[in-house]
């Protein structure tokens, strides 16, 4: 019976493992909203998203941003929350939107009760995220999927995709381009 016990620890911190820092809702801040819809997971698609705006390297600085984008969705955008599932900064971190199981405000096309839009904190037209934050978007992808909230068979797409828009930017896009699952 020790023995099985042992198994399944060690099993849960290799499942767990694959998680990054998620900074909750709470932890930075979120306005409170009661308009989101449930979504049915696990989804089959990831779709990727740059903010197009001020990157940030730093906690507090991330912090500052993601409640400047919250605001602008709902205040400028009339959206009731912010728009993506997650953001990731070049922190490392990762913030949660409106996280795994609600309805995203990221893609057109029906597109958001069926997929966890990421957008990474910055504009990637020129540049790539540094590695901080393409090792959180990878590893927030595989935690997901370990948790059984995105399909492990899932399509990766860049948000002009699946809209119209330059989103995620040149630089950013040609590097996803090559990511394993991706489908344009």
């Amino acid at each position: 019976m020790l023995r099985l016990a042992g198994l399944l620890s060690a099993l849960c911190v290799i499942t767990y493992a694959q998680c990054p820092n998620i900074i909750t809702r709470s932890q930075w801040g979120a306005r409170r909203v009661n308009c989101l819809s449930a979504m049915k997971t696990p989804v089959p698609f990831v779709v990727i998203h740059h903010t197009e705006g001020a990157a940030c390297t730093t906690r507090s600085a991330c912090i500052s941003q993601v409640k400047d984008i919250q605001s602008y969705h709902i205040d400028s955008r009339k959206w009731c929350d912010i728009g993506y599932s997650f953001l990731v900064g070049e922190d490392g971190n990762v913030y949660e939107g409106r996280g795994w199981n609600k309805v995203g405000a990221h893609a057109l096309g029906g597109m958001n009760p069926k997929s966890i839009g990421i957008s990474v904190i910055g504009s990637f037209s020129s540049r790539k995220p540094n590695l901080a934050a393409l090792n959180a978007v990878k590893s927030l992808i595989r935690c997901g999927v370990s948790k059984g909230y995105v399909r492990s068979n899932y399509i990766l797409k860049g948000h002009r995709n699946v809209t119209p828009t330059s989103c995620p930017g040149n630089t950013f896009y040609n590097l996803i381009k090559g990511w394993p699952q991706f489908k344009a």
